[in-house]
């Protein structure tokens, strides 16, 4: 006998979706322009919809460009979104503008990391980030998250380490919801783990900083201590699997001592 695999159809990947944006069949019908009877009856599996209607239903629930892909072929119907390597040609003038904002961005540190927050690209001032780091976390591929938890990482040097780590897994923990990535749902029990084990209780916004704009990153430095705060940007307008889910990550100062010896770390690398 031969085994066989079952595969979801597209009518309850479409409504696990809408669940997961909290929307009624209503909601997305008035939404997407759709009756109710006939979104009802594509997520029951009694209407078969169209490769355009697939597509419409995805843009309106911002389904992530990977999981546009598998609704596709869940309707029967070949993927659009192609996954490119980032070596490829047609990423030239990609990574020529990336270089270009790293480098710009300088004497502060930036990065580039992929949907799982693995290191893609830095500029020099990201040097600044992983003095003392153990070598073998930095053999790629690099996560920047496990780094910077990491007993042997940064977390050493993270003088609000309970704090800011409560802020990080927050926004993981909404990242995995939105997209629906079991990969960053398990990067996030994988960081909550290396807290425990340094016995590291998560905490919310608060006290210290409760008044600030930002929650800062307090990390010790050679030259004196850093307040970061950070800026993430993405290609909102990427048909591309690859450049849909890279994300630059900015580091700022959050006073001017730091920016100062930031300056003092540029002027070292020069």
């Amino acid at each position: 006998m031969t085994a066989t695999t079952e595969h979801p159809s597209v009518g309850p990947l479409l409504r696990s979706w809408r669940q997961r944006r909290h929307l009624s069949q209503l909601e997305l019908g008035t939404e997407a322009g759709v009756t109710t009877r006939h979104l009802s009856f594509v997520e029951t599996g009694r209407a078969r919809p169209s490769r355009e209607m697939v597509l419409h239903l995805a843009e309106v629930l911002d389904v992530p460009l990977r999981e546009r892909n598998h609704l596709l072929v869940a309707a029967g119907f070949a993927p659009t979104f192609r996954e490119s390597p980032l070596d490829d040609p047609s990423f030239a003038v990609v990574r020529t503008a990336l270089d270009q904002v790293l480098a710009g961005h300088e004497p502060y540190p930036a990065i580039v990391v992929d949907r799982q927050w693995q290191l893609v690209a830095s500029n020099l001032a990201a040097f600044v980030l992983v003095e003392d780091v153990a070598p073998e976390l930095l053999e790629p591929p690099v996560n920047v998250l496990r780094v910077s938890m990491h007993p042997h990482g940064l977390a050493p040097r993270i003088r609000n380490l309970g704090e800011w780590a409560g802020h990080v897994l927050d926004r993981l923990r909404r990242q995995a919801l939105i997209t629906g990535d079991a990969e960053v749902g398990a990067l996030e029990e994988e960081l909550r783990g290396l807290l425990s084990e340094q016995g590291i209780d998560e905490t919310r916004a608060g006290g210290e900083h409760a008044g600030d704009v930002a929650m800062p990153m307090l990390l010790e430095s050679a030259k004196g201590p850093l307040a970061l705060i950070t800026t993430i940007a993405t290609f909102g307008t990427a048909l591309d699997i690859t450049l849909a889910e890279l994300a630059l990550e900015a580091f700022l100062p959050a006073d001017a001592a730091t920016a100062e010896i930031l300056r003092e770390y540029a002027a070292d690398l020069a």
